[in-house]
């Protein structure tokens, strides 16, 4: 069941927080900077991964940290054209297969709830208008909790 909330994503209590980003990004903006500060590992063993596995758009990578830190980071975003550059926009298309992907990933783990912002809206270039329809499909049925953070406050933990 989706429910969306105001705050700060970096406070929630959901199990697991999804973001979307591009499979070789350098998360250098938005929630992505601030999950590579708070989780300097995670970014680290991102870098890793995708030199080693090279992911594709459409597809995800869950990072498990100290504690009880669950990220999983939803491929909307096409790949930087190279070394330096900046990862290129999100589309329907990737979001569409990145929340299949996020299903599934959710039962297979037994996740107990979810967070997300609006998804590929903010550095992704897309508009929650588009993405919104989608996030219902895929997950409205689910029944666990599924916080969307359609309102930023920072450091304000919102009403889960």
């Amino acid at each position: 069941m989706l429910k969306e909330v105001a705050g700060d994503i970096l406070l929630t209590k959901a199990e697991a927080l999804a973001h979307g980003v591009a499979p070789n990004d350098n998360f250098a903006n938005g929630l992505a900077l601030a999950l590579r500060e708070r989780w300097p590992a995670m970014y680290k063993d991102f870098r890793h991964y995708s030199q080693t596995f090279t992911p594709k758009t459409g597809e995800l990578w869950t990072w498990s940290g100290v504690g009880s830190a669950r990220i999983v980071n939803l491929f909307t975003q096409e790949a930087a054209a190279g070394h330096g550059t900046r990862p290129g926009r999100a589309t329907i298309e990737n979001v569409n297969h990145c929340l299949k992907a996020l299903v599934k990933a959710i039962e297979t783990e037994k996740f107990k709830s979810v967070a997300l912002p609006r998804l590929a809206t903010g550095v992704g270039g897309l508009d929650w208008k588009d993405v919104k329809p989608l996030m219902e499909k895929h997950l409205n049925h689910l029944s666990i909790p599924v916080y969307v953070y359609g309102t930023y406050r920072s450091g304000v933990q919102a009403e889960e």
